[in-house]
């Protein structure tokens, strides 16, 4: 991994498990409007984030959160300029891998089982951790662990 800071994506359920403050994720959330990582979007991920959170929050909570996306020094936006097709399982997951690989993510942070595949790619690798597993990278960074 790279010695600054990380650059990851994130898969929308671990965006959505990490935004309630009582969740055990929400360091996730929190470690992002912190500033402990840089999260990278694509417009594909920002809309399925868009979707996803209004079919569980309120209009105005929607709008919140996407404004904080926006604003967050630490959110990168990216362009995959190349489609990989590399989640036979999942297409729709494509637009998170994409992401990751256009912007040399150090993880996509997912709890989905379908990026299971990306482990058996040699090229191009993507490296995958599930949100338990980045939730305590984090601890680690934040208290020097």
């Amino acid at each position: 991994m790279k010695a600054n800071k990380l650059t990851v994506v994130l898969d929308t359920n671990v965006l959505l498990v990490s935004l309630p403050p009582r969740s055990p994720y929400y360091p996730i959330f929190a470690g992002l409007v912190a500033g402990s990582y840089d999260l990278a979007l694509s417009n594909e991920i920002l809309a399925e984030y868009e979707e996803q959170i209004a079919v569980r929050y309120d209009d105005q909570t929607v709008k919140y959160l996407l404004d904080a996306l926006g604003m967050l020094p630490n959110v990168r936006m990216v362009t995959p300029f190349f489609r990989w097709q590399l989640m036979i399982n999942d297409p729709d997951d494509d637009k998170f891998v994409d992401a990751a690989i256009a912007v040399n993510a150090d993880l996509l942070v997912t709890n989905d089982r379908h990026f299971d595949v990306l482990k058996k790619v040699g090229f191009p690798r993507v490296a995958i951790a599930t949100a338990q597993s980045f939730r305590e990278l984090l601890s680690e960074v934040r208290f020097g662990g």
